[in-house]
């Protein structure tokens, strides 16, 4: 689906609704500004979720950008596509030369910032920093679990940007949190399928467990191929993150009690967690303990 277009008040005035039925269409919440002076019908606004409504904006506020400015940091890592989890969206976020300055205007937040050739691209005509530099600018500036999940999809998105980033956070030099950038760079993984499956690694290093192989393949007895979210094959422990809706048809749910069988078959302990879990995850910790001393007696 197509993500709708943003009405001005430029835009109304143009098309002949009068300052009056803007107003008026404000006060009944028919229309719902998203900035000054720009708005989404209600309808519109409310099928959208934060990240969508941010994307709108973006779009719309790159559009009208001077020379020289680009859409960065999480602005452009939305609309590179990456999921957001847990991070503001009321800004959108604008890099431009170093002799511009830094400010923050409105929705806008202006970063003074370097940008060679390589570190530009476009979306949709607008101009964005590259999946590459976004990666950088976002593990810099944000906390290593959410950049964690942004560069996580964005490499999904473009495996070839990792290439790029050691250039990158060479030119990013004394900048604030190049070596956190530099460890998150280096954490990184495509394999990763979702914001859980993200996360679920960031818990699983921060707890000291061993780092398991991700979506790695066994076939079953009966000679059906699975992939598994996370495997400490030297344990014999497999591990399941349940997301939200993964198992929205009691259709879903059986045939994933079928394949861990399976796989239980192999010989390996499956432990899972959910959403909730990841925020106790003392409690998958426990879990991953009492299968490993399972397997030490088996």
């Amino acid at each position: 689906m197509e993500d709708p277009r943003v009405l001005t008040r430029a835009h109304l005035l143009a098309i002949g609704v009068s300052a009056f039925e803007i107003t008026r269409d404000l006060r009944h919440g028919e229309l719902v500004p998203i900035a000054h002076g720009v708005h989404l019908r209600r309808c519109d606004h409310d099928a959208l979720d934060d990240t969508g409504r941010h994307r709108v904006l973006a779009r719309h506020l790159g559009s009208t950008l001077s020379p020289g400015h680009v859409i960065s940091h999480v602005s452009a890592a939305v609309l590179h596509g990456a999921p957001v989890w847990n991070l503001p969206l009321t800004r959108v976020h604008v890099s431009r030369s170093p002799s511009s300055g830094a400010r923050r205007r409105g929705r806008l937040h202006l970063h003074a910032a370097r940008l060679a050739e390589a570190d530009l691209a476009t979306v949709d005509d607008v101009p964005v920093t590259s999946v590459a530099r976004t990666i950088a600018d976002v593990a810099r500036t944000a906390p290593r679990p959410q950049a964690v999940v942004i560069g996580d999809a964005l490499l999904r998105n473009d495996p070839a940007a990792v290439a790029a980033l050691p250039r990158i956070l060479d030119a990013a030099g004394g900048l604030n949190g190049v070596a956190r950038a530099r460890a998150v760079a280096g954490f990184l993984d495509a394999r990763s399928e979702s914001v859980g499956e993200s996360l679920s690694r960031v818990r699983i290093e921060e707890a000291g467990l061993p780092r398991p192989h991700l979506q790695h393949e066994v076939v079953t007895r009966d000679g059906r191929r699975f992939r598994l979210d996370f495997f400490w094959q030297e344990f014999g422990i497999v591990g399941e993150f349940d997301g939200t809706g993964k198992y929205s048809d009691r259709r879903d749910l059986v045939a994933e009690k079928f394949r861990e069988d399976a796989v239980r078959d192999l010989g390996f302990e499956v432990i899972r967690w959910s959403w909730v879990e990841l925020d106790h995850f003392d409690v998958v910790v426990q879990r991953f303990e009492r299968a490993r001393a399972r397997t030490r007696r088996t």
